[in-house]
């Protein structure tokens, strides 16, 4: 029989607060959840699943640093362009790629220099962006990448398993080797900046 574990004996098993792991828990990609009245009960062999995670190798890329989009799990907006913001597999690679381009606070030269954006939903690559060549800035200083695609996405974080949406082999490739791998970050806004060697410490 498996054993369970509430969300505070998971997070404490961790090492996160409970509001990061609720994050993984709304975006359901976390498999093998039950419910014990009000509270969520999630495998042990989960948590261990995800906690043995390998770090983001990006040491593998030729980019002095690369851009991290930070999400929350996925939400419903009512916008001209998306009817969801944020992260859940179940939207499906076209409605997730409109949640999750938006306009954001960053340096556009960085990020197409490097080529691509891993996203990142409580400090796991759960999906990857590619095709940001181009760039478009608004009247607040926010910029778009109206060229970007979805190369990859994870549905469960624990096996992991993964959809790789993009036709274009480099970008699958790139999918392949970052979803669900861990990749920590620090930013008061959606977009984080990380060095290569400092990602696994």
């Amino acid at each position: 029989m498996a054993v369970l574990l509430t969300t505070g004996q998971a997070a404490a098993e961790l090492g996160c607060a409970i509001t990061t792991l609720r994050r993984l828990i709304r975006a359901d990609v976390l498999p093998g959840l039950s419910h014990r009245g009000v509270r969520v009960m999630i495998p042990l062999d989960v948590v261990q699943a995800i906690q043995q995670r390998t770090y983001a190798p990006l040491h593998r890329f030729d980019a002095r640093e690369i851009a991290v989009l930070r999400v929350d799990a996925a939400r419903p907006v009512d916008e001209d362009d998306r009817t969801w913001i944020g992260y859940a597999p179940h939207l499906g690679a076209g409605h997730l790629l409109k949640s999750l381009r938006g306009w954001w606070r960053c340096d556009p030269a960085s990020i197409a220099a490097a080529g691509l954006l891993p996203v990142t939903l409580s400090g796991y690559v759960v999906a990857v962006l590619t095709g940001l060549d181009t760039w478009q800035r608004n009247d607040q200083g926010r910029y778009a990448f109206p060229d970007a695609r979805l190369a990859g996405y994870i549905t469960d974080l624990a096996a992991p398993a993964m959809e790789l949406t993009s036709a274009r082999h480099d970008d699958r490739a790139l999918a392949a080797l970052l979803l669900g791998t861990r990749l920590q970050s620090h930013s008061g806004g959606a977009i984080a900046y990380v060095t290569p060697d400092t990602t696994a410490s």
